[in-house]
């Protein structure tokens, strides 16, 4: 036999037609749905009113996907990083974020990136594979705080939008009735800009959108991020402004900043007369230090004079803390940098 297919991300549509493709009752769909879903079992062992008979055709084929972590470390902060097998020899790292009466988990969405952005460390590991909805979600279910959290931002490892029919299929999971039942509100999906799937992103789901900007000049934005060659950010912005930001659905923009690259007057201006008009906010990130790379991070007064030069241009913009970065947890960080390593909880 062949491997077996893995349930979890499956929607109830999908998982219908799968029961009665199996000759099982058509009420089993949302029998399953509620195990994996509301229950996340791990086994069909534990989905105890589905017959006997019935979990033993199904186990014959199907598996329900859930993947445990390999690996958990904490940061002085409270912050945790979560280490998950994805494939023979990659692991990808997912961080929980405890804020106050918040636990928001940062997803990654693909093993390693494409995208070959300067100043992170995922992307210069080069990419190894898109995820699959069943480990994503694993993200989600496995961590310590699954039954506790409250946000989730799909702002780790890779590209969402490189891997977006997954992606798609995991925020209609985490949004549907008969899934999580999340609010589209306490979801964020962070894109760097691509551009045709960003249309359907925004038309198909209500999550809020997080755009990575880092610099309002096309020529030196190219510089750090080669997307800029294929989709300029006013291309992405004139996009967005034909959508309604006032409302339920946000839209932030991530401004990391290097000293002396991106975080003088001239950018601050450029910044705002790029954004003006447009219900938004920028997210300032301090950089962290990565091994050669010819940047360092922008002292926290000339951050500070950036942020409120920003304000004073009508633009609503915080800077954001730092987290987690003693356990390599912290924007720009995640590189998977434990594969091939004997993993053990810690």
């Amino acid at each position: 036999m062949g491997e077996k297919k893995k349930l979890l991300g499956l929607s109830l549509e999908q998982l219908k037609e799968l029961v009665l493709q199996e000759g099982l009752p058509a009420f089993t769909a949302k029998q399953l749905a509620s195990w994996l879903y509301t229950h996340k079992v791990s086994s069909f062992d534990e989905m105890t009113n589905l017959s006997k008979q019935a979990r033993q055709k199904l186990s014959e084929r199907y598996e329900v996907g859930l993947t445990k972590y390999s690996a958990c470390f904490t940061s002085k902060d409270g912050t945790k990083k979560y280490l998950f097998p994805v494939r023979e020899g990659e692991v990808v790292e997912a961080v929980m974020i405890p804020d106050g009466d918040r636990a928001t988990l940062c997803v990654s969405s693909q093993a390693g990136c494409k995208m070959g952005c300067r100043f992170c460390m995922t992307g210069r590991g080069g990419w190894h594979g898109n995820l699959s909805a069943a480990d994503i979600l694993s993200q989600f279910f496995a961590i310590d705080e699954a039954a506790v959290l409250t946000n989730a931002v799909f702002m780790g490892m890779g590209e969402p939008f490189d891997n977006y029919e997954v992606v798609s299929s995991v925020l209609t999971v985490l949004t549907a009735d008969w899934g999580l039942a999340w609010s589209p509100k306490r979801i964020t999906v962070s894109t760097i800009g691509v551009l045709p799937v960003l249309k359907r992103f925004l038309d198909e789901h209500k999550c809020h959108l997080a755009v990575s900007l880092h610099n309002p000049f096309p020529q030196e934005r190219a510089e750090m991020m080669p997307v800029q060659k294929a989709w300029d950010i006013k291309e992405i912005l004139s996009l967005i402004r034909t959508y309604d930001f006032t409302g339920q659905r946000r839209v932030s923009f991530e401004y990391t900043m290097f000293a002396s690259w991106n975080d003088d007057k001239r950018h601050a201006d450029a910044l705002a007369r790029l954004l003006r008009g447009l219900e938004c906010r920028v997210n300032l990130i301090r950089f962290h230090k990565i091994p050669d790379f010819p940047y360092s991070t922008t002292p926290d007064v000339v951050m500070e004079a950036f942020k409120n030069r920003l304000i004073a241009n009508g633009i609503t913009t915080t800077i954001r803390s730092s987290r987690g970065e003693d356990i390599f947890a912290a924007c720009g960080l995640l590189a998977g940098e434990h594969k091939d390593k004997t993993l053990s909880s810690k």
